[in-house]
């Protein structure tokens, strides 16, 4: 692909995932290949550039103005990265720039620090600090001037780059962690710039660092690094080039934005009006605004995320599937679960359990379908909360049960297969029975819920109900995850770093109950629609992965050419 085709496909090509960014990749590496801009057989040389550059270097020493220059080894042509246009050179980073020196401060001085770094764009922002010398930072030692480039050489700020593009007052004075790279005459700043952020330089520089917790590159092995030099006029179009389609990227980028934030707000507005529906017609007229603007909303993996959450929500407030009259309420179905629970006291299959407060009319969180009833999430089951045994005793410890963490539950599956219990480790543990809802009760996991479909058992981060009667375990993961209980469950704990949500406060949780006949028909009705949203979801992927894939095409050829 030539130059012409990628520029008239600049925006196209945007499109695909993550595509702006590696437009601007991809920028860097036609411009420091000589791929971006027409070379002029006009133009001076890199070589004699280079000879300028050497000469001017050595005044610079004579006149005491720069200390002795360091003699950098010869490149061996085996080891450059890829081939020059004719007119250009490899040349070493410490060939083509010089360092200020460093000094301790001995007046008031401006002191520039890794952070103060705005490096999306290249610039030093008004985060920095004017320090009396006795408020110096230990690292407050390199001197810099306008038209210095400052690189940050430790890897969690490997892009802080900036070139200091202006006078400073008082004294600039930059931190240990940069490097100091003042351009000599003929080399263009802003080039040198570019250069440092395209991939060649990120892999060598990457390449050489050493250290674990903060691993950094030292100047000396910086300044080793090659640079593909272009004449000086050459740099001058490649920069403007550069900037301009930068700038086009911003332009990209903001209008991708835009659209992003009105395709979210299309969709938040027509879900949230679905959910507001108090009547039939008003609930089927939300529903066909979506399906008419199906395509327009449902363009990315991330919006189908909300299409889920509403039809659980939908599910749980008795709008996703209609009522029949002649199915058996559930406030008979609560008789029976009573029943059931003092058969089972009287049995002593489990302790007698206090009743739990009615939920009083004003309690109510919304209005509920005939047929349905409010009650205690804790009057449908046991309620309990997992404990571990003691880690002392080995032989508590094997694989007779799986013994369940909050790492090992998802929404999607229970991860059964990491630790376990023997059968004595259970009997100091609790026997969860298959069937039981488990949620986490604790930090940012909490509110994460699933069914166990066998015997097991749980830590005290995981709370636990085994209802009292067969009811669907699908009904329960389902309405357990709408945003109404997701919401109480996070209003209900304590607001600390690492909130707790207790048993006790979980059972007391308000909980819509249907018939036992509608819960399967929401059940089927909600499977139907999970699945829906599987083959949408699988179906962007696939079309994202298709777009990556023509771009990185797109990227080979016009690196290979």
């Amino acid at each position: 692909m030539k130059p012409e085709t990628f520029f008239d496909n600049f925006e196209a090509l945007a499109e695909a995932p993550n595509g702006v960014q590696k437009l601007r990749e991809l920028i860097l590496q036609l411009a420091v290949r000589g791929k971006l801009v027409a070379q002029d057989k006009k133009d001076e040389p890199a070589s004699t550039l280079i000879k300028n550059i050497t000469a001017e270097k050595e005044r610079l020493v004579k006149e005491k103005k720069i200390n002795n220059a360091r003699a950098f080894p010869t490149i061996d042509e085996n080891k450059i990265p890829y081939n020059l246009p004719k007119a250009w050179e490899w040349v070493r980073l410490g060939d083509l720039c010089h360092d200020w020196g460093q000094k301790k401060p001995d007046v008031e001085f401006t002191y520039i620090d890794v952070s103060a770094i705005d490096k999306e764009h290249g610039i030093i922002s008004d985060n920095i600090q004017i320090l009396k010398p006795n408020d110096a930072p230990s690292r407050a030692r390199k001197i810099v001037s306008k038209g210095t480039v400052i690189y940050a050489t430790v890897r969690p700020y490997l892009l802080n780059i900036a070139i200091v593009d202006k006078e400073i007052e008082p004294e600039p004075i930059v931190s240990t962690a940069f490097a100091v790279l003042h351009p000599l005459s003929g080399v263009l700043n802003r080039y040198l710039y570019y250069y440092l952020r395209s991939k060649p330089f990120i892999a060598f520089v990457e390449s050489e660092m050493t250290g674990m917790a903060y691993p950094a590159i030292n100047d000396g092995k910086l300044y080793l690094g090659l640079v593909p030099l272009p004449p000086s006029n050459e740099q001058h179009r490649i920069v403007a080039k550069v900037d301009q389609l930068m700038s086009l990227c911003d332009e990209l980028e903001a209008r991708q934005q835009k659209k992003r934030e009105s395709r979210a707000h299309i969709n938040s507005a027509a879900l949230d009006r679905m959910i507001a529906a108090r009547a039939p017609g008003e609930f089927a007229e939300g529903w066909r605004r979506i399906r008419d603007n199906f395509d327009l909303i449902y363009d990315s993996p991330e919006n189908v995320g909300a299409l889920r959450q509403t039809i659980i929500q939908l599910a749980v407030m008795g709008k996703l599937v209609a009522q029949d009259e002649k199915d058996e309420p559930a406030e008979i179905l609560m008789e029976k679960i009573k029943v059931e629970r003092m058969r089972l006291v009287k049995e002593k299959k489990i302790k007698k359990i206090d009743p739990l407060p009615i939920i009083e009319a004003g309690e109510e969180p919304y209005s509920l379908p005939l047929g349905w009833k409010w009650v205690r999430f804790g009057d449908l089951g046991q309620t309990q909360t997992g404990t571990t045994p003691s880690k002392n005793n080995p032989e508590f410890f094997g694989k007779d049960y799986p013994f369940l963490k909050p790492g090992d539950i998802s929404n999607n599956f229970i991860d059964y297969n990491n630790e376990g219990l023997t059968h004595l480790g259970i009997e100091t543990g609790r026997l969860i029975k298959s069937g039981s809802i488990l949620m986490v009760c604790i930090g940012g996991s909490i509110g994460k819920v699933n069914c166990v479909d066998r015997e097991c058992s749980c830590n005290q981060q995981i709370n636990v109900l085994t209802p009292f009667l067969n009811l669907d375990c699908k009904l329960f993961t389902y309405f357990l995850r709408s945003r109404y209980f997701q919401n109480e469950v996070i209003m209900r704990a304590p607001k600390t770093t690492l909130p707790i949500l207790s048993k006790g406060k979980w059972e007391l949780i308000p909980f819509p109950l249907p018939s036992s006949k509608e819960q399967a028909r929401i059940v089927a009705r909600v499977d139907q629609l999970m699945a829906l949203c599987d083959k949408l979801e699988a179906g962007l992927l696939r079309s994202q992965a298709d777009s990556e894939k023509l771009m990185e095409a797109v990227v080979g050829r016009m690196l290979a050419e």
